[in-house]
């Protein structure tokens, strides 16, 4: 039998009866919105919470035969953390990856606002259209093609840029294989690929800008630079710090793809990070278990990041939670 409410108890509970009816209404308000937002939220649930699951093997002794349940647990817990934090290329692995990612941090984030802010006082239509598809066409290529266009400039033997340096006096350099060089083609190759595409994020948000603005600081004298550094760069200030939080979630990440297709023995010592050796050992020698420990280690470190970062942009007023 059910417990009968006492009077004090009445009002709390009609309270929350008042809640879950309002927000029943403004569910079936919003329902259509709702709906679409539904694919979203399954493909989240099934890809990225579900996965979760695994991460335990990084407790483990997995063993593919037996199986996530059946494997042993790891004697002590810590084992394959500690496997890592040991291993002799646990700080040149981390001061590559901090590096490069703060490397592509810092020299792109700026690119993007840039081109963005140029194409925004850009009045001749065609022109801005042209420019603006040429930039943001590269996201699309893949970096397997990126390297045929780098092999295809920057080669030792016949690369345009080395055969240009031959033909000036002189001598050719290793630019894919040199340890001095090789950060820089990363750091420069992804900042070209990305730059149009980061653009139209920051175009997006200048559309959103009050146009009023601009017209009452005409009136008031302002320059098309006044504007820019008055109007246009604070209108888009939150965006700006989003992306800015968001990317520095990801700076254990330092772009896997981007690297393992570039990157040869000759540069491992500039640029062997912790996603190129996670493959290696993780999977090539199908040591699962170190592999997913690395994992969690990177996760952590990045929800840490993201949750600093945005707990001190919020004294500037800005934040994404």
């Amino acid at each position: 039998m059910e417990r009968e409410l006492t009077l004090e108890e009445v009002p709390a509970v009609r309270q929350k009866e008042r809640r879950l009816k309002l927000f029943g209404k403004r569910v079936w308000a919003f329902r259509a919105f709702y709906l679409m937002l539904l694919p979203g939220v399954i493909y989240y649930i099934i890809f990225r919470y579900v996965p979760m699951y695994g991460v335990i093997i990084a407790f483990k002794d997995f063993n593919m035969l037996e199986g996530i349940v059946g494997s042993s647990w790891a004697d002590p817990w810590y084992k394959h953390f500690q496997t890592f934090f040991h291993s002799p290329y646990f700080s040149q692995l981390m001061v590559n990856t901090t590096v490069i990612s703060l490397y592509k941090l810092v020299f792109g984030m700026v690119p993007p606002i840039a081109m963005a802010l140029l194409l925004n006082e850009c009045r001749v239509r065609w022109f801005k259209t042209v420019v603006q598809t040429l930039t943001y066409m590269p996201h699309f290529l893949s970096w397997v093609i990126i390297y045929g266009i780098l092999i295809a400039l920057f080669s030792q033997n016949s690369g345009l840029v080395n055969r240009w340096l031959e033909e000036t006096g002189g001598s050719s350099i290793g630019f894919l294989t040199s340890i001095d060089y090789f950060r820089t083609i990363l750091v420069g190759s992804e900042i070209w690929k990305d730059l149009g595409w980061g653009a139209i994020i920051y175009l997006a948000a200048m559309t959103a800008i009050d146009p009023t603005l601009y017209e009452a600081a005409r009136v008031d004298g302002a320059n098309r630079l006044r504007m820019i550094w008055h109007i246009t760069l604070p209108g888009i200030r939150s965006v700006i710090v989003l992306l800015f939080i968001l990317k520095l979630g990801t700076i254990m990440d330092a772009g896997f793809d981007q690297i393992y297709i570039l990157y040869n023995i000759q540069v491992y010592q500039v640029a062997d990070i912790l996603d190129t050796w996670v493959f290696r050992t993780g999977l090539q020698q199908l040591n699962f278990s170190l592999g997913a420990a690395v994992g969690l280690f990177k996760s952590v470190i990045g929800m840490v990041l993201v949750i600093g970062s945005n707990q001190l942009s919020k004294k500037w007023g800005e934040g994404i939670w």
